[in-house]
């Protein structure tokens, strides 16, 4: 009977993570995937999703952070802007 690698709790482990900051638990006795890189491991399982607790604190790929924030800073912009216009209309 053969087990899934992926669940394999005696297994060594690495922690991959690809362009996006997206993170992946991963067997170490298989051939790392293109386009991902390895950051932790090869260790234990419960050493790699700990690993993973600690480093993947934002679920969003790294692309919707990043538009995101552009968005959050043209909102800010906006808003100073319009209150600079605000001020000025108030003190003429």
């Amino acid at each position: 009977m053969t087990t899934n690698p992926f669940e394999n709790a005696d297994a060594a482990y690495l922690v991959l993570v690809n362009h996006e900051n997206q993170h992946s638990l991963w067997p170490a006795d298989i051939e790392v995937p293109e386009g991902w890189n390895t950051v932790h491991g090869a260790a234990s399982r419960q050493s790699c999703l700990d690993y993973v607790d600690a480093h993947w604190t934002d679920m969003r790929p790294a692309s919707l952070i990043a538009e995101t924030a552009e968005t959050a800073e043209t909102a800010a912009t906006a808003e100073v802007a319009a209150t600079a216009e605000m001020a000025e209309i108030a003190a003429s």
